[in-house]
């Protein structure tokens, strides 16, 4: 309670709505951002473990 008197209070209803809606905006956008890192790293994964296999069976890819 301290901490926000400090602070001013929060603010009017339709700045707490602005922050609100920023929030759930830079979320979404950080789940969509996240949803394709998660995909190449899988790919990442995928394409080294290849390529070391095909270096333990003799074959020089680079």
């Amino acid at each position: 309670m301290l901490g926000l008197l400090q602070l001013g209070g929060i603010g009017t209803v339709p700045a707490v709505l602005a922050g609100l809606v920023l929030i759930a905006i830079v979320l979404l956008v950080g789940r969509l951002v996240m949803k394709v890192a998660w995909r190449l790293v899988i790919i990442g994964i995928v394409v080294v473990g290849v390529i070391w296999l095909l270096g333990l069976l003799g074959f020089g890819v680079f």
